[in-house]
C-alpha cells in the first residue's frame, strides 16, 4: 500500500519495530481506557499487525509516530462494506489529527478500493470520537446495547456509525 497523505497526517503501513510506540501510546490511561487489552500490549499490537484481516496503518505528524488507524473489509458482495478504527496519543488531542486520518483513509476506501459504505463504532460516552467521526460526515445509525465490556467489567453500549461514500466531507 502507498502513503496516504491528509492536510496534517501522513499514512504508511505500520511495520513490526512500530509496536513499542504503538504500545505505549496504547498504555496511556486515556487510550487504554478506550483500547483495552492485557498486560503485553506491545504483543497485541504485533498480532493485530500480523492479521490478514486487518490493515493497520501508523498516523504521523511532523514526521513522530502519533497512532495507528485500521480498517478491514467485508468483502461479501451482499453485505460489502469497510470499518476503521483509531487511536491517537492524547498529547495530540483536540488538533483535528484524528478527523484528518479518518478522512484521508476514508477518501482510499471510497477512492481506491471502491466501497460505498464505511462504519465506525465508538463508545457510545465517547463524545469526542463521536464529534471527529461526524466532521468527516459519518452518521449515527443506533446504539448497540451493551457493545463492549468496559475496564470495570461491566458491559458499555456503543455507537454504530457510518458513511456513505457520497456523504464523505473532503
Amino acid at each position: 500500500m502507498d502513503v496516504l497523505r491528509g492536510a496534517s497526517v501522513v499514512l504508511r503501513p505500520a511495520v513490526r519495530a512500530d509496536a513499542p510506540a504503538l504500545a505505549a501510546i496504547r498504555a496511556t490511561p486515556e487510550v487504554r481506557m478506550r483500547w483495552r487489552g492485557g498486560e503485553d500490549l506491545e504483543a497485541e499490537v504485533l498480532t493485530g499487525l500480523d492479521d490478514p484481516g486487518t490493515h493497520c496503518l501508523a498516523v504521523e505528524h511532523g514526521g513522530r509516530l502519533v497512532g495507528m488507524i485500521q480498517w478491514y473489509a467485508e468483502e461479501d458482495a451482499e453485505y460489502r462494506h469497510a470499518g476503521i478504527d483509531l487511536f491517537l496519543d492524547p498529547s495530540v488531542h483536540g488538533r483535528g489529527l484524528g478527523a484528518d486520518a479518518v478522512r484521508t483513509l476514508a477518501r482510499h476506501l471510497v477512492d481506491d478500493h471502491g466501497f460505498h459504505r464505511l462504519v465506525i463504532d465508538p463508545a457510545a460516552d465517547n463524545a469526542a470520537a463521536i464529534r471527529c467521526y461526524t466532521k468527516v460526515g459519518f452518521r449515527p445509525v443506533g446504539v448497540m446495547r451493551q457493545y463492549e465490556r468496559g475496564a470495570d467489567g461491566t458491559w458499555h453500549d456503543g455507537l454504530l456509525m457510518d458513511l456513505l461514500a457520497a456523504e464523505l466531507i473532503r
